[in-house]
């Protein structure tokens, strides 16, 4: 045991390349062969914990799986599972882990599961405990995660920063979401973030996506950390930081803007697969850095325009699409995307993403024409209603307004509007918006003095994380609605579905005879 285990430490440390060439001369060695032969007839005397051990390393340093030296040690490890102690059990679960699934296997990961459920209650060590909830993996039973939970709870005092790290992962890995959990191991990472190495940082944003935990706090400790450290780092290395911070739907405001700087001094690094990363980024969290607009995006549009040789069409339509979002017309990109055999390859009809690219391509076109500097704001817009139901969500809404203006005809419902927008409820006033006026007086004829509000109740996910900030699809269909003449007012529907009647009326009272009405061009987020 001793031998093999020797061995398994040496090699993993080694590189692939190292590992293969390694691994040749040790299966070919006359001394491995004689020690496996050895192994095999003294598996049923060995102790258990040179046993779980030697399995183990066997099983780590390639040995296959249906040999009969493996399936043996599986054998002898489940006659001998109740003498395990905690150590032996936290070593087995790992190794059955990189295992695939057997009648051996199976049966001996059943087992361990049944001894595992006994066990909890007497294991102290957070290093166990997070071992067991890694190997149980998803597929273990709520209960047994909920035991795993209280047992790592129950020591959370004694919360060390690498354990924090482990726990973390662990939970991703058994896909649990204890917040108070997380919540615990979050605070110990903000204080040791320095300490933590590049993979790790990772993979705990990606564990916070996969678990859909949000914690704003910890995401801007490692946002932070990796701005004040940015010099340190290599901009690919940025470029995935940003990237899973754009999944969480969080924008890490300082680290985007030091990153634009990279990318305006030596965009020479962004191959293709980079610069689809950072138009997706970019877009999504809507970030348009304020001093070097027009730089960063004649960077990318040059930068894209050297690979369209080479780009497919619907990478092509991608990054298109996201210089759209964030108002700026690639016209290079356009003609060559709009071009008539480019349409018809993405809109193939045996095309899972069909819908979604007939999505995207009519948002381009919507940007074509609304945020060129040729448009003019239309003296009237044509509307229409697209259904006189209203949705479960809204209705709240819809009775506090006839409340508050008394009568349904002073208001407009589900609203159709060209380019396929949509709004959820339509109200016109005077221009001093000290009154609303009833739509139908108001209706099928341009007036310049009649303001049109646009009521949109969107979902806490329109938004980035922790903030009232609108990410890039919501943020241009606001930007294209003033284009249209309209004030536009963002409700989170979430909280407004939470205030009572009385709060709820008061609430679209403020916002409707709002004494701060701006321009339609300098309408901002609202915050409640």
């Amino acid at each position: 045991t001793n031998c093999l285990t020797t061995v398994w430490r040496l090699f993993k440390n080694l590189s692939e390349d190292q590992q293969r060439y390694e691994k040749q001369l040790i299966f070919e060695h006359p001394a491995f062969v004689k020690l496996c032969q050895q192994l095999l007839r003294d598996s049923r005397r060995m102790t258990r914990g040179d046993l779980v051990f030697s399995l183990h390393a066997v099983v780590n340093l390639g040995v296959p799986q249906n040999t009969l030296l493996v399936q043996t040690l599986v054998r002898v490890c489940q006659e001998k599972l109740n003498q395990l102690d905690n150590r032996c059990i936290s070593v087995l679960a790992t190794t059955l882990g990189g295992l695939d699934k057997d009648k051996n296997v199976s049966a001996l990961q059943a087992g361990l599961q049944l001894l595992v459920e006994q066990r909890i209650p007497s294991i102290r060590d957070i290093f166990i405990l997070q071992n067991l909830m890694k190997c149980m993996g998803k597929d273990a039973p709520v209960f047994l995660k909920k035991k795993l939970e209280m047992a790592v709870l129950k020591e959370i005092d004694h919360l060390t920063f690498p354990n924090a790290l482990r726990v973390f992962l662990a939970l991703a890995a058994m896909n649990y979401c204890s917040v108070p959990i997380l919540n615990a191991c979050s605070k110990k990472i903000q204080e040791n973030v320095h300490d933590a190495p590049f993979r790790q940082l990772i993979l705990i944003l990606e564990a916070c996506y996969n678990l859909q935990y949000r914690n704003v706090k910890l995401f801007s400790a490692l946002a932070d950390y990796v701005n004040s450290t940015a010099y340190l780092w290599d901009k690919r290395q940025i470029i995935l930081f940003l990237s899973a911070f754009e999944t969480l739907g969080f924008q890490p405001t300082e680290l985007m803007g030091i990153f634009v700087e990279k990318v305006t001094e030596d965009p020479e690094f962004l191959n293709l697969k980079n610069l689809l990363i950072v138009l997706r980024v970019y877009s999504r969290l809507n970030y348009v850095p304020r001093d070097q607009k027009h730089l960063f995006f004649e960077t990318l549009h040059s930068c894209l325009n050297k690979y369209l040789p080479q780009i497919s069409n619907t990478e092509l339509l991608k990054a298109v699409y996201s210089l759209c979002i964030l108002g700026y017309l690639p016209h290079r990109a356009l003609d060559e995307l709009l071009q008539k055999d480019s349409r018809d390859e993405l809109l193939q009809s045996d095309d899972l993403y069909k819908e979604q690219k007939e999505m995207m391509l009519r948002c381009v076109k919507a940007c074509m024409e609304l945020d060129s500097p040729s448009f003019v704001k239309p003296a009237f817009v044509l509307t229409e209603n697209f259904s006189s139901l209203v949705s479960l969500n809204l209705r709240k809404a819809r009775e506090a307004l006839i409340e508050l203006l008394g009568d349904e005809n002073m208001f407009r419902q589900n609203v159709e509007l060209p380019y396929k927008y949509h709004i959820d409820f339509e109200i016109r006033m005077d221009s001093d918006r000290k009154k609303v006026l009833p739509v139908a007086a108001t209706d099928d004829h341009a007036d310049s003095s009649v303001q049109r509000l646009a009521f949109l109740f969107v979902p806490l996910s329109a938004f980035c994380v922790g903030t009232t900030y609108p990410q890039g699809k919501l943020a241009m269909k606001k930007r294209h609605l003033n284009k249209l003449g309209y004030h536009v007012i963002l409700v989170l529907n979430k909280k407004f579905q939470e205030m009572t009647n009385e709060d709820a009326v008061e609430f679209l009272k403020g916002k409707i005879y709002s004494e701060n009405a701006l321009p339609f061009s300098e309408v901002t987020v609202q915050d409640d």
